[in-house]
């Protein structure tokens, strides 16, 4: 298929402006309008990832880190991110990635590593601001209903797990047309009143376009009034981290026992037990550090995450149990999320998890 098809419906799960300002998420080599036929998916995009794709007869590398953070001036092969560009350009193999946008969705890293410790009514621990529009337009009451509903298929009204969310109240328009106006209502030249329904909705930024493009599409006015504005309000489903309940408290070795299982960690680093048990647990996937407050804040008896440093294992204060399970170990499982996600969509299309292990910390025992 092409490659846009496929791309396309990953960020409308994970869309690009979910990832943070840092980040290179998306198509990092290939052209979008290209076929595709076999896919390879991985953690990192490295050397022996990409001939893994060469001797597998893959086309596509979809991974969780970019290959590319910053600008490169230079294409010399002096180290291992221009040697992994040149070789999948002289291999045809396009690069795709996915990384803050798939963190910041409920359904995404996070979502995943909450699945494997059976955790229940999960919330954003951070939910993210400045994402979502509020759409008001005055449609004529006979109208109203078609509008309403075509907003809605574009992605607007949802409020959290609700949708087809609106406002709308009772009230009438005035207008004149002028001369060369083909009035939907009225006559050129009169002063017309209409009975009118204001209807209001939130959408998501990223669905302005499509959002607007379904409003005049379906209103039947030839000038249509609306406002259209940026909102404060944090998006409910979109954000850092994830908090949620265990199904039963658990003494805290053996919820150390259970990070190691189920997120198969070879060794876990952690702040003094505090000798409670844990039932509330907050998680992010790979460098966590910065949603220790809001985890505290959240009441989590525990703090499930990666990177941390020596002086910020004293930040927990005895409040929460830090448990930092390694960076690879907390978002391994994205790959395994990533493969469900694509042949669920696209269950004829050849998509196959790498079978390189591309975690660079190893360890001695």
């Amino acid at each position: 298929m092409r490659l846009d098809v496929l791309t396309s419906y990953l960020e409308s799960l994970a869309p690009l402006a979910y990832q943070e300002s840092y980040d290179n998420s998306g198509l990092l080599v290939g052209s979008p309008d290209r076929e595709v036929h076999h896919a390879l998916v991985s953690l990192d995009c490295t050397e022996a990832v990409v001939d893994e794709a060469i001797r597998l007869g893959c086309d596509l590398i979809i991974s969780h880190h970019p290959i590319v953070f910053r600008g490169l001036k230079r294409f010399n092969g002096s180290n291992y991110v221009e040697r992994v560009i040149i070789k999948a350009i002289k291999h045809d193999i396009a690069i795709y990635a996915i990384h803050t946008n798939l963190d910041n969705v409920a359904g995404g890293v996070n979502g995943k590593i909450a699945e494997r410790l059976g955790l229940r009514q999960t919330q954003i621990l951070l939910p993210k601001g400045d994402l979502l529009n509020k759409l008001v337009v005055f449609v004529p009451v006979d109208h109203a209903t078609a509008v309403r509903e075509a907003l809605f298929a574009a992605g607007a009204g949802d409020i959290g797990k609700y949708d087809a969310c609106s406002f709308n109240v009772a009230g009438y328009g005035t207008f004149r047309a002028g001369e060369g106006t083909q009035p939907f209502v009225g006559q050129q030249g009169e002063l017309h009143r209409e009975e009118e329904t204001r209807v209001e909705v939130i959408y998501p930024s990223d669905r302005q376009q499509a959002v607007l493009k379904s409003l005049f599409e379906t209103h039947p006015y030839e000038e249509v009034a609306y406002d259209s504005y940026r909102l404060q309000n944090h998006h409910p489903l979109v954000g850092s981290g994830l908090i949620g309940q265990l199904e039963q408290p658990m003494d805290e070795m053996d919820f150390l026992g259970l990070l190691k299982e189920k997120l198969a960690a070879t060794v876990i680093r952690h702040t003094a037990l505090r000798g409670q048990p844990i039932a509330r647990v907050a998680v992010c996937g790979g460098a966590g550090g910065f949603l220790l407050k809001p985890a505290i804040r959240a009441g989590a008896d525990a703090f499930v995450t990666a990177d941390y440093k020596y002086h910020e294992f004293f930040d927990a204060e005895g409040k929460t149990v830090i448990a930092d399970v390694g960076h690879f170990e907390s978002e391994q499982f994205t790959q395994q999320l990533l493969l469900e996600i694509i042949q669920k969509k696209f269950p004829t299309f050849a998509v196959r998890l790498t079978g390189i292990d591309t975690n660079p910390i190893k360890y001695y025992s």
